[in-house]
């Protein structure tokens, strides 16, 4: 079955309007792999001085709410497609942040709103993944830099990936588009007008950076 990209977000928004209430729990099955990501995204922005930031796909925000917890002085945005993730985030009630139902392909914000973008295991639910990087370059400031936390494979196995185990998880439910393979995610963003710093691998999981030109 061929879906188009509205057929996607929508079984994204059946499933994580579902999640919502157990994403964060101790027990919360395989969305638990994004706490995995929040260590690394954390190191990341400690290297740079930043004001705004924008969370991509932020989910019930969890990220978020270490983030103001560590730095209360700073601002920050959570953006998702799934309207019961943004009651669950807007319910902790961040004094610091501000929680927006959205499209991560179509960034509803000014030019060069945010010092940083972070985006943590919600790229491969992007049927048109281009016209995010696209739209990240838009909200960028100067200089800013986009976090990605995602899946990547190649050759055989993103055949697989793709070919076979995605279209099995949208039949029971799941959203999931794709999974890129490096290269694939450097012409994007090389597409975008955006800049790869770092491209780091381990298994299946990307750790990306991305720096918009000053």
């Amino acid at each position: 079955m061929v879906r188009t990209a509205q057929q996607y977000k929508d079984l994204s928004i059946k499933e994580f309007t579902k999640a919502a209430a157990r994403y964060e729990a101790d027990h919360a099955g395989i969305y638990e792999v994004c706490k995995d990501d929040y260590p690394p995204i954390l190191a990341e922005l400690e290297k740079q001085p930043f004001t705004d930031l924008l969370d991509a796909g932020c989910g019930t925000a969890p990220m978020i709410s270490l983030l103001a917890e560590k730095w209360p002085d700073r601002h920050y945005v959570g953006l998702d497609l799934t309207p019961a993730m943004i009651d669950v985030a807007q319910a902790k009630n961040i004094p610091c942040a501000e929680f927006v139902v959205g499209d991560c392909e179509n960034l509803p914000f000014q030019l060069e709103s945010f010092d940083v973008v972070i985006c943590s295991q919600s790229f491969h639910h992007y049927p048109n993944p281009q016209d995010f990087f696209n739209s990240v370059n838009k909200v960028l400031r100067p200089g800013g830099k986009l976090v990605l936390r995602d899946w990547t494979v190649s050759g055989f196995k993103q055949k697989f990936v793709n070919g076979v185990y995605l279209k099995l998880a949208n039949i029971t439910g799941h959203g999931d588009v794709g999974a890129y393979s490096t290269r694939e995610i450097s012409e994007m963003v090389d597409r975008a007008g955006l800049m790869v710093e770092v491209m780091q691998v381990s298994g299946l999981h990307l750790h990306c950076v991305v720096r918009k030109p000053a």
